[in-house]
């Protein structure tokens, strides 16, 4: 295991040099540039290649490439093209909050989706279990930007109350926490929604194959208790493919941020991606991308270090 480990981070390595290269030249294919926007489009040319040179932008492009990437090794990712401050600065202030919103949005699924698919499984065809699969395919359907905004209007009608991210921006879950579960309850659980109902299908399903498998109707002949056979026989082996659709999901969960974070006014690295792409702030862009690359490889490889605690019989060669 641990060089299956090892094997993997220095595969990290490529693959994030993929990644940034291709976030670098796919952003230069489009016409146009920061330039365009900071001048206007009915600029001069003039204006145009002044901003140009105070962005290093006619510099060629595998010299702005390797600027960027030594920077990044040094842990410099450069500067904003429009507020000119350090990408790493704003980075550091908002990782915490897209870090807080997917943990609880993550925690908010696998209780919303396991429990429910595992009784939906153990009592199949029950009144639980049809109400269980309409709920899912129900919450399926509901786009997680349009129950965000429903969700903030319903409050404010009818309760009068405003999350108070609004108001007074980030609060750290250490400086007040009561503050904090406010601000990141409500959007954590719209964008759980969706991944629960997923994850509560795809448990029920796995749970009702394993369930017909020689050892556990061994395990029932032996006498041993429903709860006994369900959670120690059963749901380790059934949750193997909702542990592969998790960290599958992640990228999921990433592009979820990016809606979720702008509709509830948190100040994280999604909304930070979105404002970047929308004013065409190429060293914003290509740094986050990075990160949410090296996010998505990491969390694959915990699901396969998760796989042999499942199941002691996986081993990595």
């Amino acid at each position: 295991m641990r060089d299956y480990i090892l094997r993997r981070l220095l595969f990290l390595l490529p693959i994030m040099l993929g990644v940034s290269f291709i976030t670098f030249a796919m952003f230069r294919l489009i016409p146009g540039d920061a330039s365009h926007l900071r001048c206007g489009f009915t600029a001069s040319s003039e204006c145009y290649e002044q901003v140009r040179h105070e962005l290093h932008l006619d510099r060629p492009w595998y010299e702005q490439y390797g600027d960027w990437l030594s920077g990044v090794v040094q842990g410099d990712f450069g500067h904003s093209f429009f507020t000119t401050l350090p990408v790493s600065t704003e980075l550091d202030r908002r990782l915490p909050v897209t870090g807080q919103l997917l943990i609880m949005t993550v925690l908010f699924s696998l209780l919303l989706g396991i429990p429910p698919g595992v009784l939906s499984a153990v009592r199949p065809g029950s009144a639980l279990d049809h109400l269980a699969r309409l709920v899912s395919v129900f919450w399926l359907s509901v786009p997680s930007y349009w129950l965000g905004i429903l969700s903030i209007a319903f409050i404010l009608n009818w309760f009068g109350w405003v999350p108070p991210q609004f108001a007074r921006g980030y609060v750290p879950f250490f400086d007040d926490p009561w503050v904090n579960l406010q601000q990141f309850l409500l959007p954590s659980l719209v964008m759980a929604l969706g991944f629960a109902a997923g994850i509560m299908r795809l448990t029920r399903s796995s749970l009702l194959e394993v369930m017909r498998n020689d050892y556990i109707r061994t395990a029932w002949s032996k006498g041993l208790r429903e709860r006994t056979v369900v959670m120690r026989h059963a749901l380790r082996n059934a949750l193997i493919p909702v542990v592969t659709v998790i960290g599958l999901q992640v990228g999921g969960l990433i592009g979820g941020a990016v809606i979720i974070e702008s509709v509830f006014n948190l100040n994280g690295v999604g909304k930070y991606a979105l404002e970047a792409i929308l004013l065409r702030d190429l060293v914003v862009v290509q740094s986050i991308v990075l990160i949410f690359a090296m996010a998505f490889v990491l969390a694959n490889l915990a699901v396969d270090v998760a796989y042999a605690w499942l199941d002691p019989r996986i081993r990595y060669v």
